[in-house]
């Protein structure tokens, strides 16, 4: 592993090696080489059906769970490859937290979606928990909002703030990382704008990896940004580059609206 590659995987930064992923006979990553780097928004962009999803997925083996799935090639985290079979995916998913398209609350209090996790990690204690509860809400910035009703069910709240609950959620139990898959994609502008205020905080703490459909969106929050088609990774870099002076002729025509 080289010298950069090594500094990222120890700061909750990402090492991806000549990752290759299949469902079943069909090839969905093609030999995906990059670092993520810690403390920085990375975005994931392409036409739907390029493999950001399935690559974000990776990233914490949630895969796994899916028939028929093969991966070959090294994701490093922390120095570690996380398809080593001795890695325990529970512990690994406390570490890199995920944070899906549409708002999936859990159909019980605010308090307890956000307990839910820690108590699974054994966290019993209520004070313990109360101070994490609000220190989650407060670091979705969210608590000023909800603090008064914390044990009324969360399907109360609005589709953006569930969105930055379950954000509340995978901050509960302390990832180094948190993944994004399209956060906003299913909410109003309004609601948009606070989680991409969120999403530039967050970085601050974590490292954040997002997917996102919306190119303004990429070139206003992420620090660097990936092009992805038909399962390859065509351009990676900084984002201002990626957006300004794109490389390779295919991102320039999916960036300038030529095709996607």
């Amino acid at each position: 592993m080289s010298n950069e590659a090594a500094r990222t995987g120890e700061l909750g930064g990402i090492s991806v090696r000549d990752l290759n992923l299949y469902y079943g006979e069909s090839q969905a990553l093609k030999n995906v080489n990059m670092d993520i780097y810690p403390n920085e928004i990375t975005a994931f962009i392409g036409p739907s059906g390029c493999g950001k999803s399935t690559f974000l997925k990776t990233l914490n083996r949630m895969n796994d769970l899916v028939d028929g799935v093969k991966i070959t090639g090294e994701v490093c985290i922390g120095g570690q490859n996380i398809y080593d079979p001795r890695v325990d995916v529970t512990l690994l998913r406390k570490a890199v937290g995920m944070v899906f398209q549409k708002p999936n609350p859990f159909p019980m209090s605010i308090y307890d979606n956000i307990a839910y996790g820690p108590r699974c990690h054994g966290i019993k204690g209520r004070r313990q928990l109360d101070a994490i509860v609000e220190e989650s809400l407060r670091g979705a910035a969210l608590w000023e909002e909800v603090k008064d009703r914390v044990k009324k069910s969360a399907m109360g709240l609005s589709g953006g703030q569930q969105q930055r609950l379950c954000i509340a959620r995978a901050l509960a139990v302390q990832p180094d990382i948190l993944l994004m898959d399209e956060p906003t994609s299913a909410l109003d502008p309004i609601s948009t704008m606070k989680i991409e205020e969120l999403m530039s905080s967050l970085k601050e703490r974590y490292t954040v990896v997002i997917v996102t459909h919306n190119m303004q969106q990429a070139s206003r929050i992420s620090d660097r940004t990936a092009f992805f088609l038909l399962g390859e990774m065509v351009e990676y870099g900084e984002t201002e580059q990626i957006f300004s002076m794109p490389r390779d002729k295919k991102t320039e025509e999916y960036i300038t609206g030529r095709f996607g």
